[in-house]
C-alpha cells in the first residue's frame, strides 16, 4: 500500500479560536479547485466545525473541543451509497466528484458523521477534500490549511506508510471518533476521552478547622476502575477517563462517598 494521509487532532491542545475554520472558509469560499471541489458557500456550510463539551460544574470544570471534518474513512459509508460519484484515492482522501454528484442532495444523509453539506447554489454535496489540491500541487507548506494554520498545532497531517501510523497510534494512544461506526476513519484524536468519558473530582476538607487537607490518599473503585490519588496543595482529586456507572469513594479503607456517575462530577467536599 502507498503512503497515506492522515489528520490527528490533540483535544487537550484546542482551545476554540476557530483558526482552523477560518483558514477553511478562507481557502473555499469564492475558490473553485476542481476537479477535486467547487467553492464552499460562505454561511451554513462547515466543512470543519468545532464541538464542544463542558465537563463539571464549577468551579472544578473543563472544556473541550473536537474539530469534526469528513473523516476519510477506509470504509466510507457515502462511498458505499455512491459509488458512482463518490471516490477513495490511493492515497485515502475521500471526495465527492462535482459533476457525477450534480442534484443528488440524498448524499447529505449518508454521512453519519453529519460531514457532507448541501450547496444550494451550486446543487451539489459538498465537505472537507483534506485540501487535496494543496497536497497535489507540491507547494510548500504542502498540508491542509486547517493544519497549517493552527497556533498550537492541534491538527497535525501526516503522509506516511500506514506501518508508521499504527506506531504512532500506539505511541500517542490515538482513538477514532464514533469507533462504533466501524468505518476505519484517516482522522484520529489523542485525549479523546476529554470529549466522550467523564471525571469524578472534588476536594478533601479538615472538619475541625476547615482548611484543604493535602496528601490524602483517596481510592476511586468501581465500573472495573480502581484507582488511588493524592489530593494536591488544595485538597484536590480528579479521576478521569470514566465510564458511566456506581463508584465509590474511600479514604483509609472507609467508603466515604458513593456516586451514580452519568456526566462528569464535582461532588464537592468530603469532610474528614
Amino acid at each position: 500500500m502507498s503512503k497515506q494521509k492522515y489528520l490527528v487532532m490533540n483535544i487537550a491542545s484546542c482551545f476554540d479560536c476557530n483558526d482552523c475554520f477560518m483558514s477553511c472558509k478562507d481557502e473555499h469560499v469564492g475558490n473553485d479547485w476542481m476537479p477535486y471541489t467547487e467553492s464552499q458557500p460562505r454561511h451554513e456550510s462547515r466543512w470543519l466545525k468545532l464541538l464542544r463539551t463542558e465537563r463539571g460544574q464549577c468551579p472544578r470544570i473543563d472544556v473541550g473541543y473536537l474539530a469534526l471534518m469528513c473523516q476519510h474513512c477506509e470504509n466510507a459509508p457515502c462511498l458505499n451509497a455512491f459509488p458512482d460519484c463518490i471516490t477513495r484515492r490511493e492515497d485515502g482522501i475521500v471526495l465527492i466528484e462535482p459533476d457525477k454528484a450534480r442534484g443528488k442532495k440524498e448524499i447529505v444523509d449518508s454521512c453519519p458523521y453529519g460531514a457532507i453539506y448541501w450547496n444550494e447554489e451550486k446543487n451539489v454535496a459538498q465537505k472537507c477534500t483534506m485540501c487535496a489540491h494543496i497536497i497535489d500541487s507540491g507547494v510548500q507548506p504542502c498540508k491542509p490549511r486547517c493544519s497549517h494554520s493552527c497556533p498550537t498545532d492541534s491538527i497535525e497531517y501526516y503522509d506516511i506508510e500506514p506501518e508508521e501510523m499504527a506506531k504512532i497510534i500506539e505511541e500517542q494512544g490515538l482513538e477514532v471518533y464514533r469507533p462504533e461506526l466501524g468505518t476505519k476513519p484517516h482522522v484520529y484524536y489523542k485525549n479523546l476521552y476529554r470529549f466522550t468519558k467523564a471525571f469524578i473530582t472534588g476536594a478533601v476538607v479538615d472538619t475541625e478547622t476547615d482548611d484543604d487537607v493535602e496528601n490524602v490518599s483517596i481510592t476511586l473503585k468501581g465500573n472495573g476502575v480502581e484507582e488511588t490519588q493524592i489530593t494536591d496543595y488544595f485538597g484536590e482529586f480528579k479521576f478521569d477517563k470514566l465510564l458511566p456507572g456506581t463508584y465509590t469513594l474511600e479514604i483509609d479503607g472507609k467508603t466515604v462517598k458513593t456516586v451514580e456517575l452519568d456526566k462528569s462530577l464535582n461532588i464537592g467536599e468530603i469532610f474528614i
